[in-house]
């Protein structure tokens, strides 16, 4: 579902359970854009924060790369960076 700039997928069966997913580095119609904080750097702010996170992005890499954080709830914030 698309709204101006704001993009949902709604998806059934395709993942045990509920999951936000964001793509740091592309806009809503998934094309590259320039400016945007590294998905590492997103990483270091919220472990600087002593946010816990359920899988680390590899700090000495660039490029792709992915994270996630559990919610409050115990739902899946997949942070998914493709460029």
């Amino acid at each position: 579902m698309k709204n101006g700039n704001a993009l949902v997928g709604l998806f059934q069966g395709m993942f045990e359970n509920n999951i936000l997913k964001f793509n740091p580095g592309c806009d809503e119609n998934a094309n590259k854009i320039d400016i945007f904080d590294d998905v590492r750097t997103i990483q270091r702010r919220l472990k600087s924060q002593n946010i816990p996170l359920a899988i680390e992005a590899d700090e000495t890499a660039t490029g792709p790369g992915s994270f996630m954080v559990l919610d409050p709830d115990g739902n899946v914030i997949l942070i998914d960076q493709h460029v």
